[in-house]
């Protein structure tokens, strides 16, 4: 179990940060270079049928070792970074018998890990945590996750007595920013259900996503000079202003928790003549989703009768859907889940994923995928850290249901 510290902290000296901006697949070589290694890797501790593909997913079998016919699994994780932060010279901090004090992660630049920010610290008192150095992230998100899955799978290598069906893993790029399985061949993947490891604190599991879409909204307004403007100026970011004060205020990420939705604006860019509003919607409930939509249609009418006709457009485009509607058809795949965590001593802990995640993709493309934890925490920045307890908890998780589904 030490292995997985080992290639953890292998692992995330790779710069693997996806980049949005870019039309390659994957978006930057450094997730290239890191695939190919991985692939070197796996080879190395024995699985079969290893290959990196043209578009940088890398794919490998753990072959049956019981005689029965029994499910294929799949383990899931991605190889990049956020561009959030930079993942580049990431140098992590090992911190050993956290004592539930300020951890100071850069003395230079006064940042400081505190439980005081991060009351869930106080849960890893006496564990060992790594964190980052302060100007970096630490890519456990998912580093963790591939790290955890190689683990496992050399695991039972080396204990042919634990018996479990055909195992297929697959580490995918550019999850970041939405494209890790724009180019995944579920076909050749060939499982029958699978687990993306990718979660946080021990005992996670999810099943439910958001529903969401992406709005854009354009505000056209007519420029003249400031000095002779009355009556004939329509300023589109006063416009843009009043269209946002419409919707619900409490109504944001800021306010809301558990299955609550939102509307979020994520950007905004205007001047007088031309203002738009990018705003991502999000909600648990499918109706929940079309009702927000329709507001922010029925705004831009009331809006557009008070300024003139096609002074604000709304395009609104789904992103993606919640995978309960799939994973509900089958609840065997997290009930195993659940088994496996108890079996290893710990309390399944079944959340709402407060956003996306490749399996709620991969479930509507015909290969149901909850997902796991790995004990990673606060990701996508400078206060993300991990903890090598439950990175051995999720090794175990992951060997504890290859095991199980080898008994059905």
């Amino acid at each position: 179990m030490e292995k997985v510290v080992e290639l953890f902290l292998r692992y995330v000296k790779y710069d693997t940060q996806s980049n949005e901006n870019a039309t390659t697949y994957p978006s930057t070589k450094g997730q290239l270079v890191f695939a190919h290694d991985l692939a070197k890797e796996l080879i190395k501790i024995g699985l079969k049928d290893v290959e990196v593909d043209e578009n940088g997913y890398v794919m490998a079998t753990l072959p049956s070792n019981t005689s029965k016919k029994v499910p294929t699994v799949g383990f899931i994780a991605h190889m990049d970074t956020s561009p959030d932060m930079s993942g580049k010279n990431v140098n992590p901090k090992i911190i050993e018998n956290y004592d539930g004090n300020d951890i100071i992660l850069n003395s230079e630049k006064n940042i400081i890990l505190s439980p005081s920010d991060f009351p869930e610290l106080k849960s890893y008192i006496g564990h060992t945590i790594i964190a980052t150095d302060g100007t970096t992230l630490l890519g456990a998100d998912d580093k963790a996750g591939i790290a955890e899955i190689i683990t496992a799978c050399e695991y039972l290598i080396n204990h042919p007595e634990i018996e479990h069906g055909t195992i297929r893993i697959c580490f995918t790029p550019d999850e970041e920013i939405g494209r890790g399985v724009d180019k995944f061949d579920v076909k050749k993947f060939n499982a029958d259900v699978a687990y993306t490891v990718d979660g946080g604190a021990a005992g996670g599991i999810e099943y439910e996503n958001f529903n969401a879409a992406a709005a854009v909204v354009t505000v056209n307004g007519l420029n003249v000079h400031p000095g002779s403007a009355k009556g004939k100026m329509r300023n589109s970011i006063t416009i843009a202003m009043e269209y946002a004060g419409k919707l619900p205020k409490d109504e944001v990420p800021e306010k809301t928790e558990g299955y609550q939705g939102y509307y979020h604006l994520n950007n905004i860019e205007g001047s007088v003549e031309k203002t738009v509003l990018h705003y991502i919607l999000r909600d648990f409930d499918e109706n929940c989703l079309e009702d927000r939509k329709s507001t922010m249609l029925e705004i831009a009418e009331q809006l557009n009768a008070l300024y003139g006709q096609n002074t604000i457009l709304v395009e609104i485009k789904d992103q993606y859907y919640n995978m309960k509607k799939i994973i509900e058809k089958n609840m065997r795949i997290v009930d195993i889940a659940c088994e496996a965590i108890r079996s290893i001593g710990l309390t399944p802990k079944i959340t709402p994923i407060r956003g996306g995640t490749d399996g709620a993709r991969l479930s509507y493309m015909g290969l149901p995928t909850p997902n796991i934890f790995t004990g990673g925490h606060n990701s996508h920045g400078k206060y993300e850290y991990v903890t090598v307890y439950e990175m051995k908890k999720a090794v175990e998780t992951i060997i504890k249901i290859a095991e199980l589904w080898a008994k059905i």
